[in-house]
């Protein structure tokens, strides 16, 4: 078969030229359940033909909302066959945010996961005139089942599929994505099928065949992340087995049940992985303990592909011996790959895991470029720690005067949905404006940051928050933190401790208290924090430096509004939040 120019041309590129045993697979009632290629072939067709029977046309929009699971490919795949436009949607927003969707869409069938993400539905639908079906993939009683769909036209004929296929450009609508969005309501961003499979073709040339046909990858990224989902069409093309994890709380345990050779993630992830790591550490103790956190301090100071000289290079490999080694059991044990993306992505967290075995390579993209623009490639001309990574193949990158990053390419969406104006306002010049600030030196992108979150003092300073906040969050100490203060006199910061380490260093150090709370107010407490800030002020200039903070015993959530579904801050809610607060550090 030819190179894949559609979406649904990757699956039949897996069949016909290395048809799997394990196609995807996910965990049910305690045993993995495995699909082979010809498995989801089948299953695809009789949904595509069963949503015929229902009526579904060309260009209808039919909505997922589940958490990841191979029905989720089902829809997407039987969608895409027969020209319909699937609108993939987070689980964890809420029902008011479903209703929004339903109707700006105009989706026409509704798939869900379970009995939570039915009920808001359900109450969405209330506000929603466009919804015709309703279908859940777990059985609830309450409504219809997925696979009634199969059996809907069982002597369909498959031509008519095969009809649909071929009316199918390059160049048409394939999905509609809502963006989670920091701010407001979310924007549909519309993607043909070469923005996605131009990005997965990329990917492909970019790791120059890194993973071999069999390989295995663990899915826990929600599918209805650009990122997850482009890497889902990647691994059809490479012929990588596809296994979903149970849950966000299971992923340790599914990693070493299925040993994958590589999953995407995002930095938030990777960051409670490590703080797990060193919690075990915190635990140790004596010459087991002294040996983790020297290992630990050598690997922050590693650097990918270079010599770091012949006294540094054998400590290392007793460090890999005694303490890495036992990371990488803990990740599987046959890690060749981690793409980290979505955010800014802590320089150090890339060195120490490098210096494990384990490499972790930070992309850049959004959902408007497919999504990705830039990746770190673990080879030896492709990886640089502290940047994106060099462009992929086909896209093209120049830097505005503003230091904004503009991007043009196969990659880029079709526009707004519904909104020409903001279509045409981020498009100037025929080049995608991305909103973030960046250089390209070598070849190599590096991304400052956001250019809407960037702020002035009122001395009329320029402070960049988020790199700010990357350097903060290396204190062991820190698991959230918000630096503030546009148009203020100064910067401050809101900053969620981390429970465990700050509970484990008061036990070590002797300090009493009855809660967290009464932790938070101890003196010695108070002086630890002010010692972790000021170590790392010194990295900025005078005026950037943090002058003033607050330590909140609330950790910030999906939940509970702070957090994005992709785990972004959320900074006009925080800053809501806690206006109180804020004002009390310009008093």
């Amino acid at each position: 078969m030819e190179t894949p120019t559609r979406v649904f041309d990757f699956l039949h590129y897996q069949f016909q030229n290395y048809p799997l045993e394990v196609c995807l697979s996910a965990k049910v009632d305690g045993d993995w359940f495995e699909y082979s290629t010809q498995d989801v072939i089948d299953i695809v067709n009789k949904l595509a033909l069963g949503l015929i029977k229902l009526g579904v046309e060309p260009g209808d929009k039919v909505a997922i909302i589940s958490p990841n699971r191979p029905e989720w490919n089902f829809v997407d795949q039987a969608c895409s066959q027969i020209a319909a436009v699937s609108v993939p949607m987070y689980p964890t927003i809420n029902a008011d945010d479903y209703a929004y969707i339903f109707n700006h869409a105009e989706v026409k069938v509704v798939f869900g996961a379970d009995d939570e993400i039915m009920k808001k539905v359900a109450g969405a639908m209330e506000q929603a005139n466009t919804i015709e079906h309703v279908y859940s993939f777990d059985d609830l009683g309450v409504v219809d089942n997925w696979k009634q769909i199969l059996s809907l036209d069982p002597s369909g004929d498959i031509k008519e599929i095969e009809r649909r296929m071929n009316s199918v450009q390059s160049t048409d609508l394939f999905t509609i994505i809502y963006t989670s969005g920091t701010t407001g309501r979310p924007k549909g961003v519309m993607l043909s099928h070469d923005n996605v499979v131009s990005n997965a073709l990329a990917v492909k040339t970019a790791l120059r065949g890194l993973l071999d046909v069999g390989s295995k990858a663990l899915s826990f990224l929600p599918l209805c992340h650009i990122l997850e989902r482009t890497a889902s069409f990647f691994y059809f093309y490479s012929g990588i087995s596809i296994c979903y994890a149970e849950s966000m709380e299971t992923i340790g345990e599914n990693l070493k049940e299925i040993q994958p050779n590589m999953f995407t993630t995002v930095p938030r992830l990777l960051e409670k992985v490590y703080d797990k790591i060193m919690a075990k550490g915190y635990e140790l103790s004596g010459i087991k303990r002294a040996l983790f956190f020297w290992a630990v301090k050598l690997g922050l100071k590693f650097e990918p592909f270079e010599d770091m000289g012949w006294w540094y290079n054998f400590q290392l490999s007793i460090a890999r011996k005694l303490i890495f080694s036992k990371w990488r059991e803990a990740l599987g044990g046959r890690m060749q790959y981690i793409l980290v993306g979505a955010a800014a992505l802590q320089p150090r967290l890339a060195r120490v895991f490098w210096a494990a075995e384990i490499p972790v390579c930070e992309g850049y993209g959004l959902t408007e470029t497919s999504p990705g623009v830039a990746f770190n490639v673990p080879f030896e001309d492709g990886v640089r720690v502290g940047t994106v990574g060099k462009l992929l193949d086909r896209i093209e990158v120049k830097i505005a005067e503003d230091g904004e990053i503009l991007c043009k390419g196969p990659n880029i969406m079709m526009g707004y949905y519904k909104a020409p104006d903001l279509s045409a306002a981020v498009m100037a010049d025929d080049w995608f404006h991305t909103g973030d600030i960046g250089d390209l030196t070598d070849g190599f992108l590096r991304i400052t940051d956001r250019k809407k979150e960037m702020f002035k003092t009122s001395g009329g300073k320029y402070i960049a928050p988020q790199l700010m906040e990357n350097k903060f969050k290396e204190s062991p100490f820190i698991e959230q933190i918000m630096v503030l203060g546009e148009g203020r006199r100064f910067p401050a910061a809101l900053i969620v401790p981390n429970q465990e380490a700050l509970h484990e260093w008061a036990e070590r150090h002797g300090v009493k208290h009855a809660n967290f709370d009464s932790l938070l107010m101890d003196s010695a407490t108070e002086k630890l924090f002010a010692t972790e800030i000021e170590k790392r002020n010194r990295s900025f200039g005078n005026w950037e430096q943090v002058k003033k903070y607050k330590l909140l015993t609330d950790s910030w959530g999906i939940d509970t509004g702070e957090l994005t579904p992709t785990l972004k801050l959320k900074r006009r809610v925080i800053l809501e939040k806690y206006a109180d607060l804020v004002d009390d550090f310009y008093a």
